[in-house]
Parts: C-alpha cells; sequence; structure tokens
C-alpha cells in the first residue's frame, strides 16, 4: 500500500489567478473504488465545473474496477481466471488489453519480478496471512506452477488472451490502481482541468502544479506507519508511487512475512522495506514499485537508472538498522519554508 501524502502549502490562498484565464478555485473530492479511497484535488473555475469533472474521474474509477477486480466474482479479471487452461483465446476489453500488454512490457524488464500471472501465490499467502500459517511446501509448489508471465498468450491481431494453464488468476495489485490514476487525469483533462492530483490509496498522479506553485509538495513517509514523513518533494506532470510491508504483513515463527510476493521463488518477501518510484505516468511508477521490493536495492535501482525520466528511493531495516538508497535521478528535496509545513499531522490542508 502507497505511504505518500500530498500536502497544502499551509496559510496559501484558495483562488488563483491566471493571467491567460478566469480565477482558480481549489475544490477536493474523495471516494472509495477500486477498494481503496481515492482523492481528486483540482482547480477549477467554480464548483459547477469541478463536481462535474471530479464525479466522471470517479465513475472511470469505478468502470475500471469492474475490469481488474480480484474480489468481484463478475469483474474481467475473475472471468479469464475461470477460462484458464481451456485452450480458449479470449477477446477482451480495450482497458484489459492496453494493461496486460504494459504488464508483459514490465515484466520482461524486470525479469519477472513484476508478473501479474503471480494471482494464484497472491491468494495462498493471504490465507496464511490470515491463518498466521505457512502455506505447504507442496502447495506452494502447486501454485507455482502456475505462475510465469510467459504462459499469457497475447494475440495482438485478434485482441485476444488466453491463460494457458488450468487454475491460472491474474492479480492486477500492482497496477491497477496507477493505472486508474492515468485515466482519471486524462478524464479530468477532458473536462479542462490541468492543475489536478489524484491520490488513489496513496499512489499518486499529478497534473500540472497548483496556480503560482513550482509543484504539488508530496511527502514520503518512513517505514513507521504512524510517523511523519521522511521526504518532502515539489512534483508536477509526473507520477509517484511505494511499495512496502509497513501496514501488509504477519509474523509467522519469529519471522515477519510482507503481502508482497516474489513471483519467481513463489515466496513472501521478509524484507521490510519502502520502495518508492517517480515516473512519468502512474501506471508504470506502480508497478516498478512492486518490482523494485521484489529485486532489491541493488538490481532495482540498476534497473532504475536503464529507464529514462524514472527514479527511486529505497528503505530498508535489516535487523532493525535502517539502510537508504536513491538513484542518480532521485530529485533534491526542496527547502521549504516554516509555513509549508503541516504541524503535526500529515495530510492535506487549504
Amino acid at each position: 500500500m502507497g505511504r505518500l501524502i500530498a500536502l497544502w502549502v499551509l496559510g496559501a490562498g484558495i483562488t488563483a489567478t491566471s493571467p491567460e484565464g478566469p480565477s482558480l478555485h481549489r475544490y477536493q473530492f474523495t471516494q472509495v473504488a477500486m477498494a481503496v479511497p481515492i482523492r481528486i484535488i483540482l482547480y477549477a473555475p467554480n464548483e459547477a465545473t469541478a463536481n462535474r469533472a471530479a464525479e466522471a474521474a470517479f465513475q472511470r474509477f469505478e468502470e475500471l474496477d469492474k475490469v481488474f477486480s480480484d474480489y468481484n466474482p463478475h469483474s474481467e479479471a475473475r472471468r479469464l481466471g475461470n477460462l484458464s487452461g481451456q485452450g480458449r483465446a479470449v477477446p477482451v476489453s480495450c482497458e484489459m488489453w492496453e494493461v496486460l500488454v504494459r504488464a508483459q512490457h514490465l515484466a520482461a524488464q524486470t525479469g519477472g519480478a513484476f508478473d501479474v500471472t503471480v494471482g494464484p501465490l497472491v491468494r495462498l499467502w493471504r490465507r496464511a496471512r490470515r491463518q498466521k500459517e505457512l502455506p505447504p511446501s507442496w502447495r506452494l509448489e502447486q501454485f507455482r506452477q502456475l505462475v510465469g508471465y510467459r504462459l499469457l498468450r497475447l494475440d495482438g491481431a485478434a485482441k485476444t488472451v488466453e491463460l494457458t494453464r488450468k487454475g491460472m488468476r491474474l492479480d492486477f495489485g500492482g497496477i491497477a490502481k496507477g493505472y486508474g490514476i492515468d485515466q482519471a487525469l486524462k478524464v479530468l483533462r477532458r473536462h479542462g482541468i490541468a492543475s489536478a492530483l489524484v491520490d488513489a490509496g496513496g499512489d499518486i498522479g499529478l497534473g500540472s502544479p497548483p496556480p503560482g506553485k513550482p509543484g504539488w509538495i508530496i511527502g514520503v513517509a518512513s517505514l513507521d506507519p504512524k510517523g511523519k514523513p521522511s521526504i518532502y518533494l515539489y512534483l508536477s506532470g509526473r507520477a509517484i508511487a511505494t511499495s512496502g510491508d509497513s501496514r501488509q504483513f504477519v509474523h509467522i515463527g519469529g519471522r515477519r512475512y510482507s503481502h508482497l510476493v516474489d513471483p519467481r521463488t513463489g515466496q513472501a518477501l521478509t524484507d521490510h522495506s519502502s520502495v518508492t518510484v517517480i515516473a512519468p505516468d502512474a501506471t508504470t511508477a506502480d508497478a516498478l514499485a512492486s518490482a523494485i521490493s521484489v529485486l532489491g536495492p541493488e538490481k532495482g535501482l540498476a534497473l532504475v537508472e536503464r529507464l529514462p525520466d524514472t527514479a527511486a528511493y529505497v528503505v530498508r531495516a535489516p535487523a532493525g538498522r535502517i539502510e537508504r538508497y536513491q538513484s542518480a535521478r532521485w530529485p533534491d528535496p526542496p527547502t521549504l519554508k516554516p509555513r509549508e509545513r503541516l504541524p503535526g499531522r500529515c495530510g492535506a490542508a487549504g
């Protein structure tokens, strides 16, 4: 789950005048979709415009939930899983096709550290966390045989998908939120909203900065889920996502197991870490944050250095000792004035 906080500058007015247009006012909306709280902050000339834009963006999230949800038995993702191993190439929606193409590309880039076919293993470890009991080795190996991005067949001409082994399941937990953020920002732009922030469970996509500001102030939280942000950044026109186990983990036999699973080995991660990625779009940031968590800081940052316009920051706590790593393109934090810091809490203020 993401651990990013969008901060608004204390004391700043909520109205700004553009030299090329009317005054813009700040509006904020919150709704639950894709099983996470969605927050939209935008600047619009009036309340009616803001309401229409936000409503359309939330509607887009709801549409995508029907495509990618692992919990909705009628979702497109669940239907594909139900048809696995039948030798059938299944026509899919434009959204499903677009995400699967991106996912397969990312899987190849990461050597399988990111893989949407990880669904059977995610379910197995979800049950293990509930029961506080490790899955038996035979079951782990059985499910591991159902995972591998090369087992997923995409026909570009027909726009069809085949899950080649019976029991395969897709899991979009590491990419669907990011895709939803990107789609919501597109919807807002179609409604004339350029200056906007979309936050889906802590993963954030950013449009143009607030009027008169150099960027949105984003706080990157520490490993402590109750702690204040350890880093503040000015960002706009980018996306930033965090993957980590600060909130979702279980102790079994004296060892900490994350909700994150390595698709290559089938094992839940045991490294207490947090990975934050800045990328041109939220789809990429979301997926890479998950992949780098699996790869570890050395291989993960080496991957990031090969990708354009991408940066990453990793915090680990092996044996309780804090270690920090960052890629060469990780931005220097701004020097914030005292009035720009939120005293005693993390959130948005206007």
